[in-house]
């Protein structure tokens, strides 16, 4: 191994223990400025990625979170314009009003609001509210990861608050993506074979090209790849699956037997399908913020 090899992997090491504490935090983050769990999920591996290649040149970092944040921050924003669903920013005026720090209240409704009902927010007031009053950032911090003044941040969060109260009041009319009963059936199938630990049959379903990623740990490619995927789970019963779908895409909702009627699943496996032929698998067991505000639908027969 090389000089710039063995710098490489270290700085990768260093990387991987800055980001595993703060993958939920970072993801609660980007998935409410994306009013999307799976789209938050797309735009955190972005950035991270962006961190890879940026990390080398930033060491020693004196502020490695905050480094990581404007980094998210920024995929978010990059995300959301080619989206073309940012606003054009505000005029700065009016930005000297005052904002006080969060009551209560205002946290409690951060708290619970949808994924969906912070999409509703202008973006820059969105950014502010999830700062301060989901993940807790004091506002010389929320300055550091937004580039903006702590009046402007001030202002926004006045402004964002008083519509996420309203929001957050009135309910949702967009309906959730139902799924096809060609998309139901072959749910069912997965689950079904699944439960009964029938894992010959999944495998004989599974397409030459494949994919199966356990989302912050490793991605697994081709049939024979994938097909060791289902050697943990044969050996560990206590994984019962039911079918449901993340805000519209199909997936088995993983519960744990051990538990005594859940509200929510532990994590989600989300499946795409090409005819009958299982072309990818996703699952969340080492990433289970994913159910974390996300659209989970229960599916029965």
């Amino acid at each position: 191994m090389t000089e710039a090899q063995r710098a490489r992997s270290r700085y990768n090491t260093e990387l991987a223990s800055l980001i595993a504490p703060l993958r939920p935090k970072l993801h609660r983050y980007c998935a409410r400025m994306t009013g999307s769990a799976i789209e938050g999920e797309d735009v955190l591996q972005e950035a991270l990625e962006k961190a890879v290649e940026a990390f080398p040149a930033s060491v020693p970092l004196t502020n490695p979170e905050g480094w990581l944040f404007r980094i998210a921050h920024n995929a978010a924003l990059d995300f959301l314009r080619r989206r073309r669903r940012i606003q054009a920013y505000e005029t700065a005026a009016g930005l000297e009003m005052s904002a006080e720090l969060p009551a209560d209240a205002d946290r409690r409704i951060a708290a619970t609001a949808s994924l969906r009902t912070f999409m509703q927010l202008p973006t820059r007031e969105r950014s502010c509210v999830i700062l301060m009053d989901v993940l807790g950032y004091s506002l010389s911090e929320i300055g550091a990861v937004t580039q903006m003044s702590i009046p402007a941040i001030k202002a926004l969060l006045h402004r964002g608050r008083n519509q996420l109260r309203t929001f957050a009041a009135e309910p949702i009319d967009k309906p959730l993506p139902v799924l096809s009963p060609q998309e139901r059936e072959r749910l069912f199938f997965y689950v079904e074979r699944f439960n009964a630990r029938d894992f010959e049959a999944l495998r004989d379903r599974l397409a030459d090209e494949v994919k199966a990623e356990l989302v912050g740990q490793t991605v697994m490619r081709g049939r024979r790849e994938v097909s060791n995927y289902y050697s943990n789970y044969a050996s560990d019963l206590r994984w019962r699956l039911t079918a449901g779908a993340l805000e519209g895409y199909a997936g088995a909702l993983v519960f744990d037997n051990r538990e005594t009627a859940p509200l929510l699943p532990a994590y989600i496996v989300l499946l795409r399908w090409e005819g009958d032929l299982l072309m990818e698998i996703k699952d969340f067991r080492y990433a289970r913020y994913i159910v974390d505000g996300a659209d989970i639908l229960s599916l029965t027969r």
